[in-house]
């Protein structure tokens, strides 16, 4: 007779990649979600000073006559954030090889679709801010939050189909590509050519140890910290030289997985030829077995796709809320905040992720099944399209971050971005995830 034990059968249940990637990411969008009320509490708190002054406190590192010094915001946006865009660029990486960008066929609908939802919003938002300093945030409103995004469709269930959560994550991946870009071509201030051709031969000696088969983290750790360096020393932001160094991770086994089942096999069946001792202990040759094992099982993963699985969870509880809490405590001044909602940027922010971001997906995605360009994902139909296509216009984490870079000197354009960012993220979310759950659910 078995015994019924739900929190065993937790425990026991194989997740698929897939599954623990979403699973991290529903994860990450709750806890993004508290960091972002919290910040907003705190902002508009008799604490409001005080939080000011922390994530503005400068923060120094000198060794002799070398010195860097930049504030605790300046940290997380630039330091922390290379984490996150690390994650990033696995994730891209992995789509393209063996996800859903690997096969043109299906990767074809999502990649247009994010190419019209990062074109239509950027072409609104400069209608309303064509000229003077507010027009170059042009790019704030070509993101796709990940986390919150696909939060909403996952907390559907059975609403919407795999299909339809697989088609917003590439959507999603291919965006997140693009506001990489961005950021790397357009907001670049000023290029200092040295440092940048260290970063350079950094990234050529990240590629030549994976080349030469190297699989130990550590090299590529090194290597990428010196980066980082260079690149925050260049000009050209810091968090791009997390996508470069993850372009570079292996995402080759070392152990191939044929030989993997063989070689178990074999250590298995040695294991078992060892009598079971009455109390119960492994044999000495049994526990060399057992690491032997767990040494095949370590090297049978690539060591991309182990990076990736590892750091879900800390870049979702850690990283991305902390960015959230250093950048989303907006001080509300409730006499200024219409003010501030129906100023050229936020207006230009909000008909961008709102309007923008539904014209772009919805709108590329039906002309081009219409043309028999592509087709819709299976069990899945044009107004389930629709209703993603808002949520595709969350645009918080990205969104905010592009802010910073495209009003760095302007606090006021900052504060209208992110209160734009903020009001067109809520409005998206909340009227994309009611479209959705008025669907009937998948049989």
């Amino acid at each position: 007779m078995k015994i019924y034990s739900p929190w065993e059968e937790a425990f026991d249940r194989i997740y698929s990649p897939f599954e623990h990637f979403l699973h991290s990411q529903t994860t990450s969008g709750l806890v993004l979600i508290a960091a972002t009320l919290f910040a907003l509490i705190l902002a508009n708190s008799p604490l409001a000073e005080v939080y000011n002054h922390a994530i503005h406190t400068k923060i120094d590192f000198s060794v002799g006559s070398w010195h860097l010094s930049h504030s605790l915001h300046h940290w997380i946006n630039d330091g922390l954030m290379a984490i996150f865009f690390f994650m990033v660029g696995l994730e891209i990486k992995r789509e393209i090889l063996v996800g859903e960008l690997s096969i043109f066929k299906n990767a074809l609908l999502p990649i247009i679709a994010a190419i019209g939802g990062m074109i239509f919003p950027a072409l609104i938002y400069t209608f309303f801010n064509h000229d003077g300093a507010s027009a170059n945030g042009w790019g704030i409103p070509m993101a796709t939050d990940i986390a919150f995004a696909i939060s909403a469709l996952v907390l559907l269930g059975n609403r919407v189909s795999p299909a339809l959560i697989t088609f917003l994550v590439a959507l999603a991946i291919v965006d997140d590509l693009g506001a990489v870009l961005v950021i790397a071509i357009f907001y670049t201030k000023q290029i200092i050519f040295l440092p940048l051709l260290l970063a350079f031969i950094s990234f050529i000696l990240l590629l030549i140890i994976n080349r030469l088969g190297v699989h130990m983290i550590l090299p590529y750790f090194i290597i990428g910290m010196f980066m980082w360096f260079f690149m925050l020393e260049s000009g050209v932001h810091a968090t791009i030289a997390g996508v470069l160094a993850a372009l570079t991770i292996p995402s080759r086994p070392k152990f191939e997985p044929l030989k993997f089942t063989r070689k178990i096999r074999d250590l298995l069946d040695e294991y078992d030829s060892y009598p079971v001792a009455t109390d119960y202990t492994t044999h000495d040759k049994q526990k060399a077995i057992l690491n032997t094992i767990k040494r095949r099982i370590h090297e049978v993963g690539s060591p991309a796709q182990r990076l990736e699985q590892a750091l879900h969870l800390p870049v979702g509880l850690v990283v991305i809320p902390v960015f959230a809490l250093a950048n989303a405590g907006i001080g509300i001044d409730f006499s200024s905040i219409s003010s501030a909602i129906f100023s050229d940027v936020s207006l230009g922010i909000i008909s961008g992720l709102v309007l923008g971001k539904v014209i772009g997906i919805f709108g590329i995605s039906f002309l081009a099944i219409k043309m028999g360009i592509t087709k819709l994902p299976e069990n899945t139909t044009m107004y389930q399209i629709f209703g993603v296509s808002f949520l595709g216009g969350i645009g918080f984490t990205m969104s905010i971050f592009v802010a910073d870079l495209a009003f760095i000197d302007s606090n006021t354009l900052i504060f209208e971005a992110k209160v734009g960012v903020l009001f067109a993220s809520i409005l998206s979310g909340t009227i994309g995830y009611l479209l959705l759950r008025n669907t009937s659910p998948v049989k």
